[in-house]
C-alpha cells in the first residue's frame, strides 16, 4: 500500500514524505499566509498527472523503438471560483522530440496512457474534464 506522511513546519509550510522515502515541501501563496517556499498542493496534482502520463508515454515509445530525445508535458488546470476550488478542466499537451518519430506511435502512446494506464488521470476523472493533445518535433 502506498502511504505518505505530511508534517507541519511553520506558517503554511508542510513537508510531505511518501512511502518511496522521497520528500517535497509545500507552501501557500503569500497572500493567504504562506511564504512561497514550495509547490502548492493543487500544483502537485498537475505535476503528478504529468509525471504519471509522461512515464507511460516514454515507456510505450521506447517499446515501439522510437528515437525520442525529449518529452515535455504542459498542463493547464482551470479551477472553480468557489470553494473547494477544485479543477474543473485540465488540458495536457505532450511535446515529443526526436528523430523519425512516428505520429501513429505517439498518438497510440498518448491514448494508451490517457485511457488505460495513467492512474492519476483515472483518479481525477469525473472531477475534472481532461483534454489532451500532442505535438511532434522532428530533429
Amino acid at each position: 500500500m502506498t502511504h505518505a506522511i505530511v508534517t507541519y513546519i511553520q506558517g503554511l509550510q508542510f513537508a510531505g514524505e511518501a512511502s518511496s522515502g522521497h520528500a517535497i515541501v509545500m507552501d501557500g501563496d503569500p497572500e493567504v499566509g504562506g511564504h512561497d517556499t514550495g509547490l502548492r498542493p493543487m500544483e502537485l496534482l498537475l505535476v503528478g498527472l504529468g509525471g504519471c502520463s509522461g512515464m507511460d508515454v516514454i515507456s510505450i515509445l521506447r517499446k515501439k523503438k522510437q528515437d525520442v530525445t525529449g518529452l515535455k508535458i504542459n498542463l493547464k488546470g482551470q479551477k472553480a471560483e468557489n470553494h473547494p476550488k477544485k479543477f474543473t478542466d485540465i488540458l495536457i499537451e505532450f511535446i515529443v522530440s526526436g528523430r523519425n518519430i512516428s505520429e501513429e506511435a505517439v498518438k497510440r502512446a498518448v491514448e494508451l496512457s490517457m485511457y488505460k494506464y495513467c492512474s492519476v488521470k483515472a483518479t481525477l476523472e469525473g472531477t475534472a474534464k481532461i483534454n489532451f493533445n500532442y505535438k511532434i518535433i522532428q530533429e
